[in-house]
């Protein structure tokens, strides 16, 4: 994974980092790099010591976890301006997933020692940390709710509406989720196998509600997808 030393330009835009002097952005950046991945690479995998933690600058990751058993979950997709990679600020040693690339991402990387010097001279780090466990949390008790209560159609309609509002572009056939994202990727979201998904997924295209693509899914119809993920399809 190939790495660059950084300036200050490259953050003094990001919320968290916004309130500190030109000086503290330097003394922050003292010990970063900046981390170049291509599609499919990955920052960090599941039980790898947790020795360093993230920033992404530009593109998407997918972090998924893997069962005693061998089945792989998606648990979350990491944002451009999102931290990622945290552990050791929740005293965690190793990471408890894996972190990988969808597109050509750029992410920021320190080294796991520096959290707590870092954290003394930016508290934003810390806030977003904690808003990052937090969503975190409600996106557990959300999918632990959806699981228990809601049909398959239910829980495949609410994760392609998160998708829309975490990476939805306009185009002219619709919201494009802007990443590469798999029926296999929607499956282990969702609890649901690979058969239903694509069942699913080939009657709403029919319906035209979806558009899919290799790895791509643009919703035509919001409004009828969410009618769906409420109970309420047609």
């Amino acid at each position: 994974m190939p790495t660059t030393r950084l300036d200050r330009a490259v953050i003094r835009d990001l919320p968290m980092f916004r309130p500190l002097s030109p000086e503290d952005l330097d003394a922050v950046l003292a010990h970063a790099v900046a981390r170049r991945l291509a599609p499919g690479e990955t920052a960090f995998r599941q039980g790898d010591a947790a020795d360093a933690f993230f920033v992404l600058l530009h593109g998407r990751l997918k972090v998924t976890q893997t069962s005693a058993d061998g089945q792989q979950v998606v648990v979350r997709h990491v944002n451009p301006g999102e931290l990622f990679g945290i552990a050791r600020a929740v005293r965690r040693p190793d990471f408890p997933g894996t972190a990988e690339a969808l597109t050509d991402s750029v992410a920021i990387a320190w080294p796991a020692d520096a959290w707590d010097a870092l954290v003394a001279r930016c508290p934003g780090l810390a806030v977003d940390a904690l808003a990052t466990v937090g969503q975190r949390l409600q996106d557990a008790h959300t999918r632990i709710r959806e699981l228990a209560t809601e049909a398959v159609e239910r829980r495949v309609a609410h994760a392609l509406l998160r998708l829309v509002r975490q990476a939805g572009r306009k185009t002219d056939e619709g919201i494009l989720i802007d990443f590469p994202v798999s029926r296999q990727d929607i499956a282990e979201m969702t609890g649901a196998t690979l058969h239903t998904v694509s069942r699913l997924m080939a009657a709403w295209e029919a319906k035209g509600l979806i558009a899919g693509g290799r790895k791509r899914v643009t919703v035509r119809d919001p409004h009828a997808l969410f009618m769906l993920a409420e109970g309420e399809g047609r």
